[in-house]
């Protein structure tokens, strides 16, 4: 599985957004062409969220967006979600509690891909917006 569109521009624009819209609103437009994000396809981002009240929407001359919460308390968990993006490596349906199986049952993997979601919800929820802005991630150590 990897994370979608959807919450992978979701966070760029966000970063983005943090680190121009600290004086004045920043229109949708210049975050597309920074980003290299299809405009349009941002306008329905920003509208989810705004309605999770990441963002607020400022109309007239000068309007743009900014964000509702202070960047070093923005966890990148809350962006990926409010983009209506799911963090799950199984295909079990969360909802009805039944395995991804023909039969309903669990496979035999089930718990390695909930693990792995468990890992990259708490490194989601470990990481805020500031962080990204300011680079502050933990590279993975790589072993030879």
């Amino acid at each position: 599985m990897m994370l979608g569109a959807k919450a992978r521009y979701a966070v760029m624009a966000m970063v983005d957004l943090a680190m121009h819209g600290k004086e004045k609103p920043v229109r949708l437009a210049e975050i597309a062409l920074r980003q290299d994000i299809p405009q349009a396809y941002l306008e329905q981002i920003f509208s989810r969220l705004r309605h999770n009240g990441l963002v607020k929407s400022v109309k007239g001359p000068g309007g743009g967006y900014l964000l509702m919460r202070v960047a070093k308390e923005l966890p990148i968990s809350d962006i990926v979600t409010a983009a209506d993006e799911e963090m799950k490596m199984t295909r079990c349906e969360s909802e009805s509690h039944q395995g991804c199986m023909a039969s309903k049952e669990l496979c035999l993997t089930h718990d390695l891909w909930e693990g792995l979601t468990r890992h990259i919800e708490d490194y989601f929820s470990a990481v805020s917006l500031e962080d990204v802005c300011k680079r502050k991630i933990q590279k993975a150590n790589k072993t030879q």
